[in-house]
């Protein structure tokens, strides 16, 4: 695996253990650098409507910057000379900047969500698609609860920084600046008064900035730790794991550990920089106090109007939440960029299972079905074993191939090169002499199929999982594959029947009753490639007895390749393969093999002395 395909942010399992909380966004930036360019290019099918938005919070702040002068003039010449006509004329303009401002920001706010919501729906879509191409041992080193913080927590925040934070950035640069040229148009005097307060506004902004990146990283982290836990400790397999062993109160206490650090990191990014804020926050409010001061006197006065002074101490005071707004800037750009970095990063890795630039189609009526393993080596990543070596078997089409060998030698990984869940490190594996590779993964899937030792099923309806694998299927076809899977009666006597649900992960059915299910769903693919992975291993001998007639049937025609521990399973298929330490050693039909008195023998041996035992 390489560097960029292994998941490293401090949210996942590997990443947690190599970066402290000390670590903070903006160092993960410096290590994973983001594109303007690319975040841009999120936003090019919807420039129409970027364009929109930045017009309306323009215009919203030009009319708004309107209301102030009117004031004046209301105070100044209206209210003091009974002048009636500009009376109303100023009160209705009031009112109707009032409602225009109002009605322009509901229009920008819904365009403004509309375009962040189709644009995370785009890069949560393609997240989800890309992360479906990647090989087990991605997942298999990955913490599903980083992968499920990534792609809901931290899209859903980019979606806020979208249509929350640009727009709000766009909507207090456009006022502070439409602002301070209509401060300067009404005083200039009073403008150059007013910019005292802006050095130690900064200062403070930088140091609260300073705080509150360095608590960002680690709430997020800490955020996707608590998501692993509910995803490991209360799913099926976790629950009853956890009664097993008893580990319940010691999975509560994990969990109230991790949920009370991040009360404390919550409070610690609410509350950063507070008192700072406050502090600025106190002198903005004193600036009234300066220019009505300035106002008073006879130098910096100058005969000043009530109404100018009055304007334009208005105009200051809403100039106060914008520019705090803007100076906190830095932090919301980390914030994003972080983010962003974050979900790019799963976006880069490398697909261990690359696709064809010109995928060969899948001619399904004209596949014979012939297998070919040629000189197949196999080694998982950081591994320092080789699991498979120089592995060279043909599966004729049309045949059943069994596959023994003791826990480790290599038989399952074998399995999973057919279907392609894993590429051999050297060698090929071909299909009708063309190689996996050369086939769309799509298009594969339409042609081999498995029957695991861990069946999976989806929390739906036993109909649902069926439909999963033909959503064509018709009702007969359904009985069809239930009864040949010999399951048909039971799916009968249920209340609901073929539409009872079948709980989470299939628990509401007995662990050989799932394989049956399981068993069924691939009948129904009718597949020319079959692998059944310890597809019995789950039953006892007398539904044994009966799937594996079941298996039979299904095998007819088709290439079967076969791994099991059971003998008794593979009695039946036409050659049968020893394998150890990643090698083929032995290699023909049964009687062959128990005749020449090698490895498979000595299991044939052991596994009747272990019978006798009984």
């Amino acid at each position: 695996m390489s560097a960029k395909s292994m998941p490293g942010h401090p949210g996942g399992a590997a990443g947690g253990g190599r970066m402290k909380n000390a670590v903070q966004d903006k160092q993960w930036l410096a290590e994973h650098p983001v594109s303007l360019k690319r975040v841009a290019e999120l936003f090019r099918p919807h420039l129409g409507s970027v364009i929109a938005v930045v017009v309306l919070i323009v215009a919203s702040s030009i009319i708004g910057l309107a209301q102030p002068f009117i004031v004046r003039e209301l105070i100044d010449d209206a209210i003091p000379n009974s002048n009636v006509h500009l009376l109303v004329f100023g009160a209705g303009g009031l009112v109707l900047i009032a409602l225009a401002t109002a009605v322009l920001e509901v229009v920008q706010t819904w365009r403004a969500t509309l375009m962040g919501q189709r644009v995370m729906h785009r890069l949560r879509t393609g997240l989800f698609t890309h992360l479906q191409k990647q090989s087990l041992g991605f997942f298999t080193n990955s913490r599903s609860g980083d992968v499920q913080s990534r792609l809901i927590n931290d899209v859903g925040q980019m979606q806020s920084v979208i249509t929350n934070s640009a727009t709000s950035i766009a909507s207090n640069l456009t006022t502070v600046v439409a602002t301070a040229v209509a401060m300067v148009a009404i005083s200039w005097k009073l403008s150059l008064i007013s910019l005292i307060v802006f050095p130690p506004a900064i200062l403070l902004a930088k140091q609260t900035a300073k705080l509150r990146r360095a608590v960002t990283g680690r709430r997020q982290r800490e955020m996707s730790n608590l998501t692993s836990l509910i995803e490991e400790r209360l799913s099926i397999s976790g629950v009853r794991l956890s009664k097993i062993m008893g580990t319940g109160s010691a999975d509560a206490a994990a969990f109230a550990d991790s949920s009370h650090k991040l009360i404390d990191l919550e409070m610690k990014s609410a509350l950063a920089g507070r008192w700072r804020m406050a502090t600025m926050s106190i002198i903005f409010a004193a600036i009234p106090a300066a220019l009505y001061l300035a106002a008073g006197l006879p130098v910096t006065g100058d005969g000043m109007s009530i109404g100018t002074l009055v304007a334009f101490t208005g105009l200051q005071a809403g100039i106060f939440r914008p520019v705090l707004g803007l100076m906190q800037l830095s932090v919301q750009w980390v914030s994003a960029m972080a983010l962003f970095s974050r979900v790019f990063e799963y976006l880069d890795t490398d697909q261990e299972l690359p696709v064809a630039k010109d995928p060969k189609p899948v001619q399904v009526e004209k596949i014979r079905g012939e297998v070919e393993l040629r000189n197949v080596t196999f080694s998982y990543p950081q591994s320092d074993r080789t699991t498979l070596e120089k592995v060279d078997l043909i599966l004729e089409a049309g045949t059943m191939t069994a596959v023994v060998g003791s826990t480790g030698s290599g038989k399952s990984t074998l399995g999973s090169m057919l279907p392609r869940l894993l590429d051999p490190t050297g060698g090929q594996v071909l299909l009708d002499g063309v190689d996996l590779k050369d086939y769309a993964p799509q298009e594969l899937s339409k042609v081999v199929s498995v029957v695991a030792q861990e069946s999976y099923l989806l929390h739906d309806t036993v109909r649902a999982n069926l439909l999963w694998a033909a959503p064509e299927a018709s009702e007969e076809q359904l009985w069809q594959v239930l009864e040949a899977a010999q399951i048909a009666e039971l799916i009968r006597s249920l209340p609901q029947g073929i539409d009872t649900e079948v709980g989470q992960r299939g628990h509401r059915f007995s662990g050989g009753e799932q394989q049956r299910l399981a068993i069924a769903r691939t009948m129904l693919r009718q597949p020319k490639v079959l692998v059944l992975d310890e597809a019995t291993s789950a039953l006892d001998t007398v539904t044994e007895a009966l799937v594996q007639r079941a298996l039979d049937e299904l095998a007819v025609g088709r290439t079967t390749l076969l791994i099991a521990h059971r003998l008794s399973t593979v009695m039946r298929a036409d050659r049968i393969v020893v394998l150890e330490h990643g090698r083929i050693i032995e290699s023909g039909t049964f009687d062959e093999l128990v005749e020449c008195g090698g490895r498979f023998a000595d299991l044939v041996r052991n596994s009747e002395l272990a019978a006798q035992s009984r």
